[in-house]
């Protein structure tokens, strides 16, 4: 028998079930923006550097929010913080819907950003209170993929929307939606207590060994931790482009109509989906066939970031057609989303499980910061080149290809989670708060 003690697997994957389906939301919610940023910006008369100051305000508060109630989850059940920002997001739709002017789209976008920044840290450390650490690799993967469909469902959906209805239809669908997954929660949420059993920190079998808690500022000077966030900010800086920016540059820059942008777009977002299992389950095979986490996990997302970024790097040196261009461009952005499901394995094997929730929570807000960086960036770089045509979005493309290679060098160089695990075992002595 391999189960932990007290892992119940049918509850344990109803909760990642219900997790998946809140990601899936999650990331609708993101993409919806730039998904309608065409007839949104005519209507709007919004010039490009204003609608990704706009769009990047999402992130304004993302980051604050998220390590407030990173904290928050190590003292309050994630059952009842999830419910609350299930119903958050639902409500935050209408605004949006009802939105005349640029400033009232800017703070409901800053208000929605607040309460959906904590998703993901809360989602993994709900999930790993259910699933011992060498079951986890999967349902996390699993998670991750509920954003992959989000983003496909965003691709295929939201233009038939926006062409039947209005790009505005589509923020009241969102709602209904958000209150649907409330009500299911409300019924079938439950929290996990594995890991109070285990004991666990999320080390590969010797978490009970580690002490009960650590000074933050020795978790956060650590450099495995360090690097770990600095990947998460090019991974997030790629994302908060290609969310905002690819709609845009599938239609006005390769010069597909609406709903061919959206197709493609949708195309872009399934790749990355199988992508991302296969290289997760890539990573959980070196695993188990012996390799240190270091090759496994912190080795090979490095490498998967140089190799998207080279690829990106080819878009303006290629001269391609505009179907070549996106397959080029699936490629590129599907392997760093890696690091999305291996950056939270990273840091459970470093740091004590009673801090997890807060040190997932203080990297997802660290690295959202790249998404609230590169919208504008790439809107003053379209907008100084001109926003039509392919090169001004391909050198923001190439721009963040750049920030990724910079960051995996830094990973390859200074992440090392044995041996952090070990020194941050002998280091300090515990603390109690």
């Amino acid at each position: 028998m391999n189960d932990s003690p007290g892992f119940q697997r049918r509850p344990a994957w109803v909760i990642t079930a219900m997790l998946t389906g809140l990601a899936t939301i999650n990331f609708l919610d993101k993409v919806v923006f730039g998904m309608v940023a065409v007839p949104l910006m005519a209507e709007m008369q919004l010039s490009p550097a204003q609608f990704g100051l706009i769009a990047g305000s999402f992130f304004w508060l993302f980051s604050t929010s998220t390590v407030a109630v990173g904290f928050l989850s190590n003292r309050v059940q994630t059952r009842w913080i999830l419910l609350a920002m299930g119903v958050s997001w639902a409500v935050m739709q209408v605004p949006q819907a009802l939105a005349t002017s640029a400033i009232a789209l800017l703070v409901c976008r800053v208000l929605l950003g607040a309460a959906e920044g904590p998703s993901f840290p809360v989602s993994i450390h709900a999930l790993y209170k259910w699933f011992p650490d060498q079951k986890r690799n999967l349902p996390v993967s699993i998670i991750a993929q509920g954003a992959a469909l989000g983003l496909l469902l965003a691709g295929l959906l939201i233009p038939l929307v926006t062409r039947e209805w209005g790009w505005r239809a589509n923020f009241i669908i969102l709602g209904v939606v958000g209150v649907i997954w409330s009500l299911l929660w409300l019924y079938i949420g439950r929290e996990g207590n594995l890991g109070a059993q285990t004991g666990q920190s999320g080390g590969r079998g010797n978490g009970a060994e580690f002490v009960e808690r650590l000074p933050y500022r020795t978790i956060l000077t650590d450099p495995s931790v360090v690097s770990t966030f600095l990947l998460g900010f090019a991974a997030y800086w790629m994302l908060g482009q290609n969310l905002t920016w690819l709609p845009t540059y599938l239609e006005k820059g390769l010069g597909f109509n609406s709903i061919q942008a959206g197709r493609w777009f949708a195309v872009v977002t399934e790749v990355a989906a199988p992508v991302n299992i296969g290289l997760s389950w890539l990573s959980q095979r070196m695993l188990q066939r012996g390799a240190s986490t270091r090759q496994a996990r912190a080795q090979f997302v490095c490498l998967m970031m140089i190799t998207g970024a080279a690829l990106f790097l080819l878009l303006p040196l290629l001269h391609l057609s505009p179907v070549q261009r996106v397959i080029l461009l699936t490629i590129a952005g599907a392997l760093p989303t890696l690091c999305f499901t291996l950056a939270p394995a990273l840091l459970a094997e470093v740091v004590p499980s009673s801090q997890r929730g807060a040190i997932v929570a203080i990297n997802t807000a660290v690295a959202s910061l790249g998404a609230a960086i590169s919208p504008v960036v790439m809107g003053r770089i379209v907008q100084m080149r001109g926003s039509v045509g392919e090169q001004a979005y391909e050198l923001g493309f190439v721009t963040g290809a750049a920030l990724l290679i910079a960051t995996a060098l830094i990973g390859l160089r200074w992440l090392h989670p044995e041996h952090s695990n070990r020194a941050l075992k002998r280091s300090t002595p515990a603390v109690t708060a």
